[in-house]
């Protein structure tokens, strides 16, 4: 019996899933096409109904009238609400008539169904834009949606439409910002979800800080003596005294807990002459945020929009604020066609190895996963106990779940040359993983040999 018989069974296992895999594939595209074509008749639906509106003095109420009828036809069918299959025509409308080649790059399996609707949410920008910009920006989304999952390239089409914009990404953050509310919405057995609009570093701030004060309490529990971080109201006793059961909390709970007990018996702390996420708001925030400014921006030049990592992108004043507040920077410099890492400022930093991994790869290695750099841990490909240096060709991030998966399972892993990885499937499927290019970058004024082992001015 081999080390990975108790996570992955036999070889004959192994060829069950293969062809499993291949099923699954198959049925894949079979489903990719009936997508693709249910798309197709239900914008021929919308365009019937706009043609039937046609010449009618009550051109609006008419071509509504229209889509009702058509739309309720159609969810007799399909056995869903004509509102439902209404919003469906509109959005199979926006598909065909507007991003024809994305449509096409799905047909053909370029691109999945989530890739799609990463291009047209980011492309809703584009509203007042001309065809050959929206043609422009939507060549360049399908091309970085052929390299990875959707959930990688979104923050990095966001960017890639703001920048076809006619209106900046600042401008719509301060009127995006002027909504910001709570509200709750009731549930079930006595629950209730509160929700807060916010801007997104400070969301991300909040609930990165209620994920630290969380693991702090679940970390700081004696095995089997590990009193509640609460009170018996679930408020304002940090210190677990007194007569309670063992705190068996998931940190899911233990951080709603947290949020419960800083609301409800916490001060305000933020500067009360402040507001939405200016100077009052993010000088409270102490959490790790990992965030990449282009430097015309973070001087002022343009308001272009930087990327958030991790999450999406944020406006030029927000990153200028949190720049100005940090306590330290890492310059990177990257390669001003593929936009990959080349140096960090290694003279900066006590641990120029961590700090050059942290930009290389921005988040865990493993094919589709985005979880933070900053949230992960960094894996020797080659392991240590196998001889494999501690060094840059032999290093990347892999987040827990991805790392014990390397571990115990029949998942291989080697490491090319400029950070590529280069993954293996227990089926023997292989899989490239390349070091992500920043969706914004720093480039050298001049392209050339630097005569020094310092990195370029800016």
């Amino acid at each position: 019996m081999d080390e990975y018989s108790g996570s992955m069974g036999s070889d004959a296992d192994v060829a069950a899933l293969a062809s499993i895999v291949g099923e699954v594939e198959g049925a894949a595209a079979v489903v990719r096409a009936g997508q693709v074509a249910e798309v197709r008749a239900l914008a021929a639906a919308g365009q019937l109904a706009a043609r039937q509106a046609a010449g009618s003095p009550a051109v609006v109420r008419a071509h509504d009238m229209a889509l009702r009828s058509v739309a309720a036809e159609l969810g007799g069918v399909l056995r869903v609400t004509d509102r439902t299959v209404q919003s469906r025509i509109d959005e199979a409308r926006d598909l065909v008539e507007h991003y024809p080649a994305t449509l096409v790059a799905w047909e053909t399996g370029r691109i999945t169904r989530g890739h799609v609707r990463v291009i047209t949410d980011a492309g809703s920008v584009l509203v007042d834009a001309s065809p050959e910009r929206r043609a422009e920006f939507e060549a360049a989304a399908i091309a970085r949606c052929e390299r990875d999952t959707p959930n990688r390239v979104r923050s990095e089409v966001e960017i890639l439409a703001e920048r076809f914009a006619e209106r900046s990404f600042t401008d719509r953050h301060r009127d995006a910002a002027a909504e910001r509310r709570v509200r709750v919405v009731p549930g079930s057995a006595g629950m209730s979800d509160l929700i807060a609009t916010l801007p997104t570093v400070i969301a991300d701030g909040i609930l990165d800080r209620l994920t630290q004060q969380a693991q702090t309490i679940v970390d700081a529990r004696e095995p089997g003596n590990a009193g509640s971080a609460f009170g018996a109201n679930g408020a304002g006793d940090a210190s677990g005294a007194g007569d309670s059961e063992p705190d068996r909390r998931r940190i899911d709970q233990v951080r709603a807990d947290v949020f419960s007990d800083l609301l409800l018996a916490g001060a305000p702390a933020l500067d009360p002459t402040a507001s939405g996420d200016g100077e009052g708001s993010l000088g409270a925030i102490r959490a790790q945020v990992q965030v990449i400014v282009p430097a015309l921006t973070l001087l002022g030049v343009d308001d272009g929009p930087a990327d958030l990592v991790g999450r999406s992108p944020i406006d030029a004043e927000t990153a200028r604020c949190l720049a100005g507040n940090t306590h330290s920077w890492a310059r990177v410099l990257t390669d001003p066609v593929e936009g990959t890492v080349l140096a960090v400022d290694r003279y900066r930093t006590p641990w120029p190895q961590r700090r050059f991994l942290r930009a290389r790869d921005q988040h865990c290695r493993f094919p589709g996963c985005r979880r933070a750099a900053i949230r992960c841990e960094i894996d020797h490909t080659i392991d240590a106990a196998k001889g494999g240096p501690t060094a840059l060709w032999n290093l990347a991030h892999l987040c827990q779940r991805h790392h014990s998966m390397k571990q115990f399972t029949r998942w291989k892993v080697r490491q090319l040359p400029g950070g590529v990885l280069e993954w293996t499937s227990p089926t023997g499927r292989i899989y490239r993983e390349d070091a992500p290019a920043p969706p914004v970058a720093f480039v050298p004024a001049s392209i050339g040999t630097c005569a020094t082992d310092e990195p370029p001015p800016f």
